[in-house]
């Protein structure tokens, strides 16, 4: 029995979502996170101590803070499988929880500047990494309300037939296959560069620039089925927002702050205007 790419592409991805969203497996991965923090609190105090070989002291941070710093990249690393499995929803739910990892990225930022406090924390007078904190995490903050206005502002997209709709949604968990295949091998190639001690690249830079060519494809692939050009417009502009926030993560401190805002900014207006003077009342998908 022959089998078309868009039956496969949804054979494959659906069992994978169903497992990522069912609750045993939810409790399990928050279980992990929890044993995660607390054994990286346990690793740091040891090298602390002396208590650990000199090869596996010698990368072990000496702060107890970056034992958060740990926890939040965890946090992150779930975000954004949670993302890809959003994917095939629509552009506006996959833009939205892009904007939540950025809302994430900034807070993480945020206490990472905790590594230039000593412990106890006390103040010592160098206001630059108070100046960041206060910088990510309004960033972070304006994001969020930004992100509530804009799931507020959504509304049913244009809808397709039954069979177009399938092999679009089915296109789009191809396209999300591919992702999840490339954000394993990332990770486990980061993970491999920290475990010997090599230089390696920013990880979730790397997957937002990558995340830029898939929203491309995304575009094309939703010309195919929705040529109208208030649509390709609107897909378009949401990969621009992708392209801000990939901007915003490679910013300095205080603009990447300031870029985060203005992507969440751009797609709450997009949608606002697609709304209100584009968005058909008989509707497409």
């Amino acid at each position: 029995m022959k089998y078309s790419i868009y039956e496969l592409a949804t054979y494959a991805f659906d069992p994978l979502h169903a497992f990522w969203k069912n609750e045993r497996t939810e409790k399990a991965v928050a279980g992990i996170l929890i044993g995660c923090f607390l054994a990286a609190l346990l690793g740091i105090e040891l090298g602390r101590q002396g208590l650990l070989p000199a090869a596996i002291a010698a990368k072990t941070p000496t702060s107890h803070y970056a034992a958060v710093g740990i926890a939040f990249t965890l946090v992150l690393v779930l975000e954004v499988i949670s993302f890809i499995f959003v994917l095939p929803c629509s552009f506006s739910k996959s833009v939205g929880k892009q904007l939540e990892i950025l809302c994430l990225i900034l807070m993480r930022n945020s206490f990472k500047e905790l590594v230039n406090f000593p412990e106890p924390i006390t103040f010592t007078g160098n206001m630059t990494p108070i100046y960041q904190i206060l910088s990510d995490g309004a960033g972070a903050f304006v994001v969020f309300v930004l992100l509530g206005i804009y799931y507020r502002v959504q509304k049913s997209g244009p809808s397709l037939k039954p069979a177009s709709k399938f092999s679009y949604v089915a296109s789009k968990k191809l396209v999300a296959l591919l992702l999840l295949g490339l954000f394993m091998g990332l990770g486990i190639y980061v993970f491999y560069c920290s475990a010997k001690g090599l230089h390696h690249f920013d990880f979730f830079s790397t997957f937002y620039t990558i995340l830029i060519f898939s929203d491309i494809l995304l575009v094309l692939i939703s010309q195919r089925f929705l040529p109208a050009f208030q649509a390709v417009f609107r897909n378009s502009g949401f990969a621009l927002v992708t392209l801000l926030i990939r901007l915003a993560l490679a910013a300095p401190p205080f603009y990447n702050a300031a870029l985060g805002v203005a992507s969440a900014g751009f797609a709450v207006l997009l949608t606002l205007a697609y709304n209100s003077f584009y968005l058909n009342k008989k509707k497409e998908s």
